[in-house]
């Protein structure tokens, strides 16, 4: 639209890999990228956009949204001193659910020929599981949609008890989980919603890497748990659809046996 110049600077906030995917744009098109990252991120993808020529700036974990240490309050903090800059701010950017509605839904209904009973996601901005959840059920109104929460995340026990807990906790897995609600987020969509805690979410990607020979990322571990859980309070057959959100050669350590027995997930 215009506001994005030639050669200027896109900033983001993110867990990893919507940073990744704009370094490699800016790197295409010759645009400068700083990216703004909380400090428990794989060190790998801070490598990866590093070698994008992206410029990283970590900053805490620790703090909830409000604080100026905050990744997505500092990255607006940064944006609005770069006059002509452009913040893409994916948590409210309503181009992000668009695309997850446009594409990412019509996608896995074309490859399942319209037959889905259940889609389970995490929430990071809430744009995937809101997008594609309006798509699939703009085909089956009785399409579940299933939540999979890091436990410590404000999310599930929003859906559960209708009331946003006071403390937050803390947890391992990136990119999903919140302490607030995201703006992009249509709660109500969501029909069934299930906690998974670090270990269980780190035990079920090495399940699937012996199982099916595919090594997953951490939030990977957290959506199919979930999935599998769903699917076990089932009394029918259902397609029901997740992801594997990203490859585990970003995330070596939870494959580790001696980090994982240091960190006493094993």
């Amino acid at each position: 639209n215009g506001d994005l110049k030639k050669g200027g600077l896109i900033i983001e906030a993110t867990a990893g890999n919507t940073g990744i995917g704009l370094a490699l744009i800016a790197l295409l098109r010759g645009y400068k990228c700083l990216i703004v990252v909380p400090d428990k991120m794989a060190k790998e993808k801070i490598i990866h956009l590093e070698a994008l020529g992206a410029e990283v700036i970590i900053t805490r974990s620790d703090v909830e949204k409000g604080h100026p240490e905050y990744y997505a309050d500092l990255a607006q903090s940064i944006a609005d001193k770069h006059k002509g800059s452009l913040y893409i701010n994916q948590f409210g950017n309503h181009a992000n659910l668009q695309a997850h509605y446009e594409w990412t839904g019509p996608e896995i209904l074309k490859q399942l020929s319209n037959k889905v009973d259940a889609f389970c996601a995490g929430v990071g901005t809430g744009g995937t599981i809101t997008g594609v959840g309006k798509a699939l059920r703009d085909i089956n109104k009785d399409c579940d949609i299933v939540l999979a929460d890091p436990v410590g995340s404000i999310l599930e026990p929003k859906f559960r008890t209708g009331i946003i807990p006071d403390h937050v906790g803390s947890w391992l897995v990136e990119g999903i989980g919140e302490d607030y609600i995201p703006p992009l987020l249509d709660f109500p969509i969501i029909s069934h919603a299930y906690a998974i805690s670090d270990k269980e979410a780190l035990d079920t990607c090495n399940m699937v890497l012996k199982k099916e020979g595919i090594l997953s990322g951490s939030s990977s571990g957290t959506l199919i748990a979930a999935a599998i859980k769903y699917c076990k309070e089932q009394s029918k057959p259902k397609n029901v659809v997740t992801f594997v959100c990203d490859t585990g050669n970003k995330y070596l350590k939870i494959y580790d046996k001696k980090w994982l027995i240091e960190n006493k997930y094993n």
